[in-house]
């Protein structure tokens, strides 16, 4: 008898314990703050990413608008700022494009870097040291 009284009472401290730190990580406000500028970042890099591309009306894949059938996409603190990767098409009837972006402390582009054969978009990287294409 004495034993299950012990276990009853473990139980529900442990219970207790657990439901108090669930909801504290769940209401931290820090996280939703944090979420709430990667996609600040996020929308920034995608302007970024067709402006400097010259792209009128991409579809763009990033960590806002993920589809998971086109390949994952990422959002990294980095020392410099952030990095951001994803994938663009110009239109339906293009492929899928990856790409890795670079912001610097003040949100600016400090590097580009995506796997596209289109001739303008070599052409851009040659007046564009920011911008780097892979084949």
């Amino acid at each position: 008898m004495n034993h299950r009284v012990g276990s009853v009472v473990f139980g529900v401290i442990v219970g207790l314990a657990v439901a108090v730190w669930s909801y504290q990580w769940i209401s931290n406000p820090e996280r939703r703050d944090e979420r709430a500028r990667q996609e600040r970042i996020v929308l920034l890099a995608r302007d970024l990413l067709a402006s400097s591309l010259r792209l009128e009306n991409p579809d763009i894949v990033d960590p806002v608008s993920p589809q998971r059938k086109v390949g994952k996409s990422y959002i990294y603190s980095a020392t410099a700022g952030w990095e951001i990767s994803g994938y663009y098409r110009r239109n339906e009837n293009d492929e899928w494009h990856p790409y890795l972006l670079t912001l610097g402390a003040d949100n600016s582009l400090l590097h580009l870097k995506v796997q596209d054969s289109a001739g303008e978009i070599a052409e851009l990287a040659r007046s564009d040291p920011r911008l780097e294409v892979l084949d």
